[in-house]
């Protein structure tokens, strides 16, 4: 039972990260349509800010919690401005085009950035700092420490944050109106292209958030770590049902969970034929599984009706 609910513990925090950049993935594809597969480059870009603020500080003789909140600011601010100069440059301009367009584009935008920030912060891995206190709390035979305690709860308060913000506000209001039908959103006075805009820029601090915990968790950042994370990011958007915020905060958790226990336990279902390090392939199972019996995901995708 405690390697179970260590399983559950580890599942939990994995999904969160993925909860995390799936809300990024879906918001996005809830109002044009759009699967920015460069999504999970921006995770990167976040982590990587992240790293150079809190070494630059690092003898600064701040606490710990104070570097981590300044270097998850400046991430913030740095991935809101790279998706939204994306979103400007690369998908803008595609936006009536055919679909395959604004799809190559963003493959070519994943890569773009991965090459830049190879070339900024070069191909080496480089670790993160330990910020908060790393004593293991245990709870029924199984531990979790304080970043991972802070990964839960960073992401509850994020998913509570932006249904406050989709539900509850005048920017809200205005992307439910875009996702409807942006030509009559426009007519009602609506701007479609700042919504959209604020549509990347939101996706980006959620990424941001996501790959500084990922930094603060893992104690390691490198160019290509965003890849990885961002497909099976979509992989969990898709579980959930893709142009569904609750349904890709449930395909993240479901996923986390799925992997993390078949990391566990796939030795034993297997007679030590696979080991763990073979966990990424239950991401891609789930997601032949959903896409040959249920398309639209666990909860359905949400689709506009058009006029």
């Amino acid at each position: 039972m405690d390697i179970l609910l260590q399983q559950i513990i580890n599942g939990l925090v994995l999904g969160s990260v993925y909860a995390l950049l799936a809300l990024g993935y879906t918001m996005v594809y809830g109002i044009i349509n759009l699967i920015n597969f460069a999504h999970g480059e921006v995770l990167m870009v976040g982590a990587l800010v992240s790293w150079t603020v809190v070494t630059a500080l690092q003898d600064s003789g701040l606490p710990g919690w104070v570097l981590l909140l300044i270097s998850l600011a400046a991430a913030i601010v740095v991935c809101m401005a790279v998706n939204v100069l994306i979103e400007k440059l690369a998908y803008r301009p595609l936006r009536n085009a055919p679909r395959l367009a604004p799809l190559i584009t963003a493959m070519g935008m994943s890569l773009l950035l991965q090459t830049l920030a190879m070339m900024i912060w070069r191909p080496d891995y480089k670790p993160f700092p330990t910020l908060l206190p790393d004593e293991p709390i245990e709870v029924a035979g199984a531990s979790i420490n304080v970043t991972q305690i802070l990964i839960l709860a960073s992401t509850l308060v994020a998913l509570a944050s932006l249904m406050l913000l989709i539900h509850g506000t005048k920017l809200g209001r205005a992307m439910r109106a875009t996702a409807e039908n942006p030509r009559v959103a426009q007519l009602m006075g609506i701007q479609p292209d700042r919504v959209i805009s604020a549509t990347f820029a939101i996706g980006a601090a959620l990424a941001a958030l996501a790959g500084v915990m990922w930094a603060a968790n893992y104690g390691t950042v490198q160019h290509t770590m965003g890849f990885l994370p961002g497909l099976k990011a979509f992989t969990a958007a898709v579980f959930g049902g893709i142009g569904n915020l609750g349904g890709a905060m449930v395909g993240g958790i479901l996923l986390g969970l799925i992997e993390a226990l078949g990391a566990g336990y796939i030795g034993e279902l297997t007679g030590g034929v696979l080991g763990s390090h073979y966990q990424d392939i239950f991401a891609f199972l789930v997601l032949i599984v959903v896409l040959t019996l249920r398309p639209r995901g666990l909860l359905g995708e949400r689709v506009a009706d058009r006029a």
